[in-house]
């Protein structure tokens, strides 16, 4: 099936009693046992297993075309499951541009448990430096957040698979919609569900997708199971509902995003866009080669310094200041003065989750904005 009919079917089940065309909630926490003893549906303690986190699970495998997926309470908890599957002493590659609320968690949560070296994943002697015998695991994430930076996902595999290591991408900017990474060669996909494929920016959760179903997997789905961080029935079932519309959804988002990245290319008062469907763009080629089409999130930076970008995000009408991205709104943040005193991104970047508005209203609106640091 194409990917419009999977996100609409692939994770709703028809009620065998009511014969409800929507998978109802099922919030039970337990389940009657048969006169044997046994679960005969298999479900025991929800927990451990739900209707509607198994409808969730079973649409996202199939949207990323893998064998199975996990549902966490958050994109972070989803990341931290994995973390813990490789076990102490084990040395993670990530990027020197990661996102910055998994990279604090590796620095504080996993400190001193695992190893990690932060490199340049767009340079594959970057990554390769820094390659030991205990390193486990190459996490890419592609496009990037915030600076939009684009890897080359083959090249990274066939690195990662001279020196049996694992490779999980964070495709959370990109959703299945617009790259497969498990079919360029990732042994793991990673979301914030919380984003795009919820859609709706009323939903927190994550998800881990395998490629195959091997020992490995297995620890992470105990870690899943024993661990607890999973998302409520409701939290599952409000997802499911989002990714029906994903597809068309994603091709809104794109398309205001060409054309906000074109307009703001062109500005006077823009020193520089990221944006990977721009030719400017430096990894616009790879992307181009790895991607369906270049989402919805750009960067650029205001001329000026964080005075400037600021007074440019606090002129908005239609964009809203605030956190996440992903949904159907516009949103606009100074990522730098949330990531704190060790930020790397610029002091004058604004990042900008552009939203499925009439493009016409959001053009306008930025520059009505920009206008306000002349």
């Amino acid at each position: 099936m194409k990917i419009e009919t999977i996100a609409i079917h692939a994770g709703n089940k028809i009620d065998e009693y009511s014969r409800a065309v929507i998978q109802p909630i099922s919030l039970s926490t337990t389940y009657e046992r048969a006169d044997d003893g046994t679960y005969p549906e298999g479900y025991v303690y929800t927990r451990m297993d739900n209707p509607n986190r198994r409808s969730l699970e079973n649409v996202i495998a199939k949207l990323e075309q893998g064998q199975d997926s996990c549902a966490f309470s958050s994109g972070n908890a989803a990341a931290a499951a994995l973390f813990q599957a490789l076990g102490p002493g084990a040395h993670i590659i990530a990027p020197d541009d990661m996102y910055h609320g998994l990279r604090t968690q590796i620095l504080q949560v996993f400190e001193g448990i695992l190893k990690v070296d932060f490199a340049d994943m767009s340079d594959l002697q970057s990554v390769e430096q820094f390659i030991r015998p205990e390193t486990r695991l190459i996490w890419i994430e592609t496009p990037s957040n915030p600076l939009l930076k684009v890897c080359d996902i083959r090249g990274l595999v066939h690195l990662a698979k001279l020196n049996n290591v694992l490779v999980a991408c964070d495709n959370t900017f990109s959703t299945p919609v617009f790259q497969l990474p498990l079919n360029l060669g990732c042994d793991f996909v990673m979301h914030s569900t919380t984003k795009y494929l919820s859609g709706h920016s009323d939903v927190l959760g994550g998800v881990l997708v395998t490629a195959i179903k091997n020992p490995f997997w297995e620890k992470i789905r105990a870690v899943q199971i024993l661990g607890g961080a999973v998302p409520s029935p409701f939290d599952c079932y409000m997802t499911v509902r989002g990714i029906k519309t994903l597809p068309y959804r994603m091709r809104g988002h794109h398309h205001n995003a060409s054309l906000l990245a074109d307009f703001l290319e062109q500005s006077e008062f823009v020193d520089k866009v990221y944006y990977p469907g721009l030719v400017s763009h430096t990894g616009h080629e790879i992307a181009r080669q790895q991607m369906s089409s270049f989402g919805g999130m750009l960067s650029f930076l205001v001329k000026g310094g964080a005075q400037e970008a600021i007074k440019v995000a606090n002129s908005l009408k239609v964009f809203t200041q605030a956190t996440s991205l992903g949904g159907v709104e516009s949103l606009i943040e100074h990522r730098a003065s949330v990531e704190g005193p060790n930020t790397k991104t610029p002091q004058n970047l604004l990042r900008v989750s552009v939203g499925i508005e009439n493009i016409e209203d959001l053009i306008a609106d930025i520059e009505n904005a920009l206008k306000s640091i002349a």
